[in-house]
């Protein structure tokens, strides 16, 4: 059933779980988290970024959001812009059938960034669409880092306190130490609980966290096995993604995860059988190393068995 995301994560943030929100480009990806939700009895998101949205068709990328929800009737969905880096992508988004929207504008000084939000949410509350935006920059905290740096780099507990009241904006992803990708940390994985405890406490509504991805050993093990290489490559690991949640955490961002799970089985078979040309039989595992990450992703954050 496709819902609006603040119902999703209203009921999160009442119940103190994380719901998993995962990314897609391809009905591959789609089919994954859908069977993965029916597999946990889990509620989810489902997220494409601008430059999946252009890879797929916005109009493709809505349909088959609209069919898998048909067919599962009884999983609360809501398919979310991940990203959106203007008012007029939020707005295509939202015109589009998009049911929550991302307007980041985190580049820009604070003043910009919640003028952006506050069009966004004027803009796609007229429709019902719930508005998610971004404080601080995404990028890992260092062992050498000083705390004038941090300050810096991470959310201000205060301006986010003004910039939820002023905005009206629906979830807030603070920036507390994570990055995009494969690479979010140097030495031992640090993220700010103190400051995100301090950002629930000041703002109220669910929080989201961005670079979530958390590789865990099998994953890499199976990659690297099939003849990846993702080097010195540090995730999220599982037991900072459940204080994240206790901290005020209720979505959860996940991509990495589910590329390097399936790539894996994709080069497994390219390796095994260079006679094969069968994409089903490349898909198929691919699928299957997918659903197994999100199943498990959805019992870590909580929201397993929550429908």
């Amino acid at each position: 059933m496709l819902v609006f995301g603040q119902e999703i994560l209203a009921a999160a943030n009442k119940g103190c779980y994380g719901v998993g929100a995962f990314n897609f480009v391809n009905f591959e990806m789609l089919q994954a988290i859908f069977t993965a939700a029916n597999e946990a009895k889990s509620p989810i998101f489902v997220q494409a970024s601008e430059g999946a949205i252009k890879y797929m068709g916005i109009d493709i990328a809505v349909n088959m959001v609209q069919t898998m929800s048909k067919r599962y009737p009884h999983i609360p969905v809501a398919l979310h812009l991940d990203h959106g880096t203007s008012f007029e992508s939020c707005k295509k988004a939202v015109e589009a059938g998009f049911t929550s929207v991302m307007i980041d504008a985190s580049h820009h000084c604070f003043t910009q960034n919640l003028e952006t939000t506050a069009q966004v949410v004027e803009m796609a509350h007229a429709r019902g669409v719930g508005v998610e935006a971004e404080l601080g920059r995404l990028m890992g905290i260092e062992d050498n880092i000083s705390v004038s740096e941090k300050d810096a780099v991470l959310v201000n507990p205060k301006e986010a306190q003004q910039f939820v009241k002023e905005t009206n904006v629906d979830y807030l992803a603070p920036a507390i130490g994570t990055s995009h990708g494969a690479f979010k940390f140097k030495g031992e994985p640090k993220l700010d609980f103190e400051r995100l405890k301090l950002v629930k406490e000041l703002t109220h509504i669910p929080l989201v966290l961005h670079g979530a991805s958390a590789i865990p050993d099998y994953v890499r093990e199976s990659f690297t096995q099939s003849g990846g290489d993702i080097g010195a490559s540090k995730g999220v690991p599982f037991s900072f993604l459940q204080e994240a949640v206790k901290g005020g955490i209720n979505k959860v961002n996940t991509d990495t995860d589910l590329r390097i799970a399936f790539i894996a089985e994709v080069r497994k078979l390219a390796n095994n059988d260079n006679t094969q040309f069968d994409l089903r039989k490349f898909f198929t595992p691919g699928m299957q190393a997918m659903t197994k990450v999100i199943v498990e992703r959805m019992q870590v954050l909580g929201s397993a068995n929550r429908i």
